[in-house]
């Protein structure tokens, strides 16, 4: 399938991101500066050849965290989850929590030295590699049964008269390139047998409800809401004809990456590790904590109503967090392949992608928790 350009257009929204933490907690939220810089390119990638990427940093994990260790880190869901558990007493640095989350502001962040670690889905590594920034994986999340778990479903607009993947076919479909949701909508087409030639992909900002009020003004016919979205895009657009649509793919990756100069840092790499293990821990405390964690977070911290937040444990389902990072890398593979051929942007090594010194970190600090 061939990129188009003459089948994409781009809409201009005003919409306000949704600020993903009200809170203050674990230490001080940094204020970035007005920063843009996420055109810079420090590499060498160029569409068409192969993106150069950096080897590997082989030096062992020191066993403790130098004195005079600190660490930003932007994961501010898991940074609720530390103090609700108590696991922030663990910490044996200290830790500044900057109210990031995405991959644009946390790709930005890091291009101005500004955070250290953060907490993306499969996508921003992708895109932040072929913008000549090095980053590395260290820690990995995923759904069991993740096909009927999904994070997003297909909104249909009212009257677009799509009931099955292949009547996408000379549709309007929102599309955010750089984003998980962009990559999911080429993932999408190429489960339906469409080339982007056969549709009509409309930018649009995946941020706060501008999908679903694209839809609900028949800006587009079709796009992927995820969370809360969903549920009241049927609420308050169903008796219109607004639907959803499952699109039987796996969509669940949930990763923290950092750039590689961070973990050439010894002391950084140490105080790292002990992150991942603790948000390891996190990870299995919010899943065997259902109730605290549906008022500790997303009614307090968030603002919903208790029946939003139980609509959003009960659709996550259960984590899956692995020692071993081989399933996920090859997945990461075809959907790096995907993007490279459809966006005409450079090969890249999944693998490459991975810090493997932290690949049984987060998941066997999980499996040891679970019960606690």
């Amino acid at each position: 399938m061939s990129a188009s350009p003459r089948v994409r257009t781009r809409i201009n929204t005003n919409h306000q991101r949704t600020a993903p933490n009200r809170r203050q907690v674990l230490g001080a939220f940094i204020a970035l500066p007005a920063l843009g810089l996420l055109t810079a390119c420090g590499g060498s990638a160029t569409a068409g050849g192969d993106a150069t990427q950096a080897a590997q940093v082989t030096a062992p994990l020191a066993t403790s965290v130098p004195e005079g260790t600190t660490l930003v880190v932007g994961d501010p869901t898991v940074q609720v989850a530390l103090e609700l558990s108590g696991l922030d007493k663990k910490l044996s640095f200290p830790v500044k929590f900057a109210n990031i989350s995405g991959g644009p502001a946390t790709t930005e962040a890091f291009r101005a030295n500004a955070l250290d670690v953060g907490s993306v889905a499969d996508i921003p590594p992708i895109h932040a590699t072929w913008t000549g920034l090095d980053v590395r994986i260290i820690a990995g999340v995923f759904r069991k049964d993740a096909v009927n778990h999904p994070l997003y479903e297909l909104g249909v607009a009212p009257g677009a008269g799509i009931t099955e993947l292949q009547g996408l076919r000379g549709k309007k479909i929102a599309y955010s390139p750089g984003q998980a949701q962009g990559a999911l909508v080429l993932r999408i087409l190429e489960k339906a047998g469409l080339e982007q030639t056969d549709v009509k992909l409309v930018e649009l900002p995946s941020t706060g409800d501008t999908y679903s009020t694209a839809l609900s003004s028949k800006q587009v016919d079709a796009a992927p809401l995820g969370g809360v979205q969903i549920k009241r895009y049927l609420a308050k657009y169903g008796a219109d004809g607004g639907t959803t649509l499952r699109h039987g793919l796996r969509d669940d990756p949930g990763h923290l990456y950092a750039p590689a100069k961070v973990l050439e840092d010894p002391a950084k790499a140490a105080a790292l590790a002990e992150y991942v293990k603790l948000w390891g821990q996190a990870q299995r405390w919010v899943q065997d904590h259902p109730r605290e964690w549906l008022e500790g977070y997303y009614v307090k911290n968030q603002g919903l109503s208790r029946e939003d937040g139980q609509y959003l444990i009960d659709a996550a389902g259960e984590r899956d967090l692995p020692a071993s990072w081989t399933e996920a890398i090859a997945r990461h593979q075809q959907t790096i392949d995907l993007l490279a051929r459809e966006q005409k942007k450079p090969k890249l090594d999944a693998a490459k992608l991975y810090d493997l010194r932290f690949e049984a970190i987060a998941g066997t600090a999980y499996a040891a928790a679970g019960g606690a």
